[in-house]
């Protein structure tokens, strides 16, 4: 099936070409030469307008999920804990919080 319609679709194109005629265009016998112009009738340069760019803040995020103040009612609960880390220097003991929100 797909033969037989690649075949047909070649011939359309082979019958296609051979029954258009091509025309050359012929150059114009008329020659224009360029005039320079004086300053004063130059017109003034168009000014565009201003691009307007779109800022949008960039935070460092603290761990406070999510983003967004959740309500007006929402109250943000914390938890503080001491956790070991382990440092090229030896373990040490560092405060660790934590916190998220809660329905008030």
């Amino acid at each position: 099936m797909r033969a037989k319609t690649v075949l047909t679709l070649l011939c359309m194109g082979l019958f296609s070409q051979s029954c258009v005629g091509a025309y050359a265009q012929t150059a114009g016998s008329v020659v224009r030469m360029a005039q320079a112009v004086s300053p004063d009738d130059v017109p003034p340069p168009r000014k565009r307008p201003q691009s307007r760019l779109r800022v949008t803040p960039y935070y460092i995020p603290d761990g406070v999920y999510p983003r967004y103040n959740p309500g007006p009612d929402a109250v943000r609960e914390c938890n503080a804990t001491y956790v070991q880390e382990y440092r090229p220097s030896g373990t040490v003991i560092v405060p660790h919080m934590s916190c998220y929100w809660r329905r008030g």
